[in-house]
């Protein structure tokens, strides 16, 4: 899609205001040197930014002897900006202020009923509708609502297009939100979402090329190369998860065998729980949470099983991102999501070893794995960054029509 001169001005804008919430308070060279736009765009843009209310004047700094130059910050009151977390056993809703911090938080349990469309949105709109309430905010100052869905979705629509989890087919999810959430609603999918949060806040931040593996029910890899997010043609790029791990290995959800998902993720783990020891006090039926929580306490308690497990799925997930390293030579691979979080370091320990094992040693000496160190959700606060995209796009066009976001230039994180 050719690029029109008003989504070129939206990803300027959108950089510019990255750069301010990042690094508040800056001047206006400073967002000069660091977006590469030059200085007299960057004033332009601070001035509409300022016009919006979505920054804030803050007083000035010396410059070595010269004029001295005037400061900006993010106006955090400004308004705010609302990330939904879909998954398959729970709904996350979190409002943020404009500096992305944390306002309120709520959550829904999805029970493996609940699959439905209709049902999955009632739990979206009474989470919503529950942060707004905690907030205690006029609706006006919502910008906007990014949500996040597993599977495949297209942007422009918002439809999900497959999510694999619920068997969804091309389900007009965006539609369905707007007959009982009034704010623009934004939609991508937790790779996306959790790539940007670490490129904005996260353990990616400062680097050009990153990986940033889910780990959680589903399984999937988001990826910034060259410094921005890489989408792929059709906004697919990432589905790792759904890479062969096994020839004729275990049957995956996606109906396919042998995928990495079937190993490492949530449903996988429990599965490498039940062949080693079907009848373990540590295996909660149909639960995954608390079978993975069940499994954090045993390593931590030195019980042998549930090491064992830990060191076979590390072995596994190893074997995956040595691959991820081999073929994109990141800088950073990012462990996140709820299981990564919940095994933790014992996890991350069996995995570096893993990699070491199976990378080339030339990508592996430029590669760090790390857990992410982002202490919120950060499929929130990446769904939140898209609202907050959106929201300058509409800049200038009538209020409450919400336009689908565009593509940003590749420097940006979206």
């Amino acid at each position: 899609m050719k690029r029109t001169s008003r989504d070129i001005r939206t990803a300027n804008r959108y950089e510019v205001l990255r750069q301010i919430i990042a690094e508040s308070p800056t001047s206006r060279q400073e967002l000069a040197a660091a977006t590469g736009l030059s200085l007299a765009t960057v004033a332009t843009l601070v001035g509409e930014l300022l016009d919006l209310r979505m920054i804030t004047e803050v007083g000035f700094e010396d410059s070595a002897g010269g004029r001295p130059r005037g400061l900006v910050a993010v106006n955090s009151s400004g308004g705010a900006l609302i990330g939904v977390d879909i998954a398959e056993t729970y709904v996350h809703v979190e409002l943020f202020d404009l500096g992305l911090n944390v306002l309120a938080r709520a959550e829904e349990d999805v029970r493996p009923s609940e699959s439905l469309p209709e049902q999955v949105v009632a739990h979206v709109a009474t989470a919503v509708g529950s942060v707004v309430t905690q907030a205690g905010i006029e609706g006006a100052r919502v910008l906007g609502v990014g949500v996040s869905v597993p599977g495949q979705v297209d942007r422009a629509t918002g439809t999900s297009e497959y999510a694999p989890n619920w068997d969804w087919h091309d389900v007009p999810l965006l539609e369905l939100l707007t007959e009982h959430i009034a704010y623009p609603l934004y939609l991508d999918n937790p790779l996306r979402a959790s790539a940007v949060a670490e490129l904005w806040f996260g353990a990616a931040r400062g680097h050009g090329n990153a990986v940033v593996v889910n780990l959680g029910t589903g399984v999937g890899a988001g990826l910034v190369l060259g410094g921005g997010l890489h989408r792929g043609v059709s906004n697919s790029a990432g589905e790792w998860g759904h890479t062969t791990m096994v020839l004729d290995g275990r049957l995956c959800r996606c109906g396919d065998h042998g995928c990495v998902e079937a190993y490492v993720g949530a449903r996988g783990i429990m599965l490498n729980l039940r062949e080693l020891s079907p009848d373990s006090p540590l295996l909660h039926a149909e639960d995954q949470t608390a079978t993975i929580d069940a499994l954090a306490r045993g390593v931590a308690a030195d019980d042998p099983v549930a090491r064992r497990v830990v060191h076979e799925t590390a072995r596994y997930l190893g074997a995956g991102v040595a691959d991820l390293v081999n073929l994109f030579n990141p800088e950073i691979v990012v462990l996140s999501s709820w299981v990564a979080r919940t095994l933790g370091e014992p996890l991350l320990h069996e995995v570096r070893e893993a990699v070491t094992r199976h990378a080339l040693p030339r990508p592996l000496a430029a590669t760090e794995v790390v857990l992410s160190p982002i202490p919120t959700d950060p499929v929130c606060l990446g769904a939140a960054t898209f609202a907050l995209e959106g929201a300058l796009q509409t800049v200038g066009q009538k209020n409450g029509k919400r336009a689908a976001p565009v593509r940003s230039r590749t420097t940006t994180p979206s």
